[in-house]
């Protein structure tokens, strides 16, 4: 697992491994990233459908609830296939705006 860190917002990707193992590596490296925005960059995935995409909801839920965003890349899912309480770009570059439009949110307490 690779963890590019920011500012206040870590990138996570792993190159060559499954959803499973992405989310147990994610798991034991979250007490680290834990205060950071979280990016995860799911480009290396070659298969990759909405239910892979559900297996992140309950961590995205407990980090959101935290105030701190959690975003996933991928273009091969559309944002309209995942649940609503879920963010999904298909770019790093939506992610960091996205992250940005939700700090705005956040110090306006409109979220």
């Amino acid at each position: 697992m690779i963890l590019d860190k920011y500012g206040n917002t870590t990138i996570v990707f792993q190159e060559t491994t499954s959803i499973t193992e992405f989310i147990q590596n994610l798991t034991k490296a979250y007490s680290r990233i834990e205060k950071d925005h979280i990016i995860l960059n799911l480009f290396s995935f070659e298969k990759l459908d909405t239910n892979d995409i559900l297996e992140f909801l309950e961590i995205s839920n407990n980090h959101r609830a935290k105030r701190k965003s959690f975003v996933l890349v991928s273009k091969k899912i559309s944002y309209e296939d995942v649940p609503e309480e879920m963010c999904l770009v298909p770019s790093i570059q939506e992610a960091k705006d996205l992250i940005e439009m939700e700090e705005i949110e956040r110090d306006l307490d409109l979220s």
